[in-house]
């Protein structure tokens, strides 16, 4: 992730939740307030975006009220212009919408998912552009498994992430494989008829 700039102060704002303690790392911006960075439980926040200070205002707030409820299994609608996108790199702003596309319910593999963006022989690096989501929970990284079906990684860890999968109507099996009849950009494979 690019780095923030100076311009707009930065705060953060602890969450707990089940899993152990999120923090959202937001800027004060203008039009409105938006969400730099959510880190997930046990995970080092990315603290050298610059200073930041404890605080809250109400859009945070609300995000903060309705990742509760998305971890608690409430189906959420997301607006990205919470998120500051522009600070990906083009490459992964194009996986992070991909990814975002998914709906809930559904997985896609790593392999479609690059295929999708036009990008067929990149799916070790769709898979590190999701493990450098700064958004995960808003942008649902944890819709993307390997193409057998296993869950792969999650900076949540695997426990959270199947949670979130089960919680969301995904079906896996005992040894933690999901289990779908199709996955999401599976349209994207040619025929093999």
């Amino acid at each position: 992730m690019a780095e923030m700039g100076a311009q707009a102060p930065g705060y953060f704002r602890f969450l707990p939740s089940a899993f152990g303690e999120l923090a959202l790392v937001w800027r004060d911006e203008q039009p409105a307030p938006r969400l730099h960075y959510l880190c997930l439980p046990e995970e080092r926040c990315p603290w050298e975006l610059g200073p930041l200070e404890p605080g809250s205002c109400a859009t945070i707030d609300d995000l903060a009220e309705r990742i509760e409820r998305m971890l608690a299994g409430e189906a959420i609608a997301w607006d990205l212009r919470v998120v500051a996108l522009e600070h990906c790199t083009p490459f992964q702003r194009r996986v992070l919408l991909a990814e975002f596309d998914i709906p809930r319910g559904a997985v896609s593999t790593y392999g479609l998912i690059a295929r999708h963006i036009g990008a067929p022989e990149a799916s070790r690096a769709v898979g590190q552009a999701l493990g450098k989501n700064p958004f995960p929970l808003i942008i649902p990284c944890h819709r993307a498994v390997r193409a057998d079906g296993r869950l792969g990684g999650y900076r949540g860890g695997l426990t959270m992430k199947h949670h979130l999968l089960q919680i969301e109507g995904v079906p896996l099996s005992p040894e933690g494989r999901v289990l779908v009849d199709r996955y999401h950009y599976a349209e994207a494979l040619p025929d093999k008829g």
